[in-house]
């Protein structure tokens, strides 16, 4: 088994990056606008990219300002039974973000496109929480 993992910092206050990993709204404005779902542990959140299909998470843990984790229950193959963790501390007055999807069965190319998105939509992420606006995928910004 293998993850994916992104370590990176955000000049934000942790409450702020937390609402936007954490709720509908805030998952809305930096992955995909095609979000919708239930925001709570044990909640199923689905998010879409349009004719690319989508994922279905189960919210797993939700430990607020610090970490929220998920489960995949839906979506392609690769991903369903991965887990995605989003650990908040802070550092040198910003907030320091180790994001994981963890349980990859094999380091295929799904998995290194996959990783390239990744990072991709934690830029997104990054701009949302210091300016409000984000790539996600649907909306004006995103760069297809």
């Amino acid at each position: 088994m293998t993850s994916i993992k992104n370590l990176f910092h955000i000049n934000s206050p942790k409450e702020k990056v937390y609402k936007a990993i954490s709720t509908i709204d805030g998952l809305s404005n930096w992955w995909t606008t095609q979000t919708t779902g239930e925001d709570k542990v044990d909640g199923i959140i689905q998010f879409r990219f349009g004719d690319f299909g989508g994922a279905d998470m189960k919210v797993t843990d939700m430990k607020p300002n610090e970490s929220i984790s998920w489960e995949c229950v839906g979506g392609p193959d690769d991903w369903i039974g991965t887990t995605f963790t989003f650990k908040l501390d802070e550092n040198d007055g910003k907030t320091r973000v180790r994001f994981e999807q963890a349980g990859w069965k094999e380091a295929n190319d799904y998995y290194a496109s996959c990783a390239f998105s990744w990072g991709r939509y934690m830029e997104s992420l990054r701009q949302y929480c210091q300016t409000g606006n984000g790539e996600a995928f649907g909306s004006e910004g995103y760069r297809k």
